[in-house]
């Protein structure tokens, strides 16, 4: 079992990592400010079902395949990209409504589907899972998989409180800008751009 230190210490480096600004933080307040906070929120659940899958692939030993396989890892990575940009093109071509008229809502499982997908084909966040998250595992605290496992837990429950607080931050934002049409606007091309921003992270990555 891992001490209470060596957990304080894996908890601080999180808090650390999800402060700052990164690709889940901009995907999670874009989609809340564009499509309101419910579907920011579903799309936090894809996010942290990605990442405790992606502790789990790691402990498995799935990142040492990426890291001795450069062309699968590229794969990924390419289909990573070619995904993201799909979903800025949707974004781009979709009707705009009438500023009076309510944001039509998305259905459950596709903002889901799109937040798990879009974190599931990033290769370099299983890459950091197996690199951040080996340094808290160790062969004297028992069994190795059962730790990645909890570490797994810990490292979803912290994301997704920090993932929720972004959500209702930006929504609440974009509650107080309703209505306005250049702000629809704003939003739509917020949202495509964080989409091709993220993309082209992992194409250049």
């Amino acid at each position: 079992m891992l001490s209470l230190s060596v957990l304080s210490l894996y908890l601080a480096a999180l808090v650390a990592v999800y402060v700052l600004p990164g690709p889940d933080m901009a995907m999670v307040m874009a989609t809340s400010a564009s499509r309101g906070v419910k579907t920011g929120l579903l799309t936090t659940l894809g996010i942290a079902a990605s990442r405790f899958f992606h502790v789990m692939m790691s402990g498995l030993g799935l990142a040492a395949l990426f890291a001795t396989h450069p062309l699968l890892f590229n794969a990924v990575r390419w289909i990573g990209a070619g995904y993201l940009l799909w979903l800025a093109w949707k974004v781009v071509r979709a009707k705009p409504t009438p500023a009076a008229a309510p944001v039509a809502a998305e259905a459950g499982s596709s903002a889901i589907a799109r937040g798990f997908l879009t974190n599931l084909l990033n290769p370099k966040a299983l890459m950091f899972c197996a690199l951040f998250l080996p340094q808290f595992v160790s062969p004297a605290h028992g069994a190795v998989l059962p730790q990645f496992a909890l570490l797994g837990v810990i490292l979803v429950a912290v994301g997704l409180c920090f993932d929720t607080a972004y959500a209702f931050a930006a929504g609440g934002l974009a509650r107080r800008l309703k209505g306005r049409q250049p702000m629809v606007k704003l939003q739509k091309g917020l949202l495509g751009s964080v989409f091709v921003v993220m993309a082209g992270r992992l194409i250049l990555g």
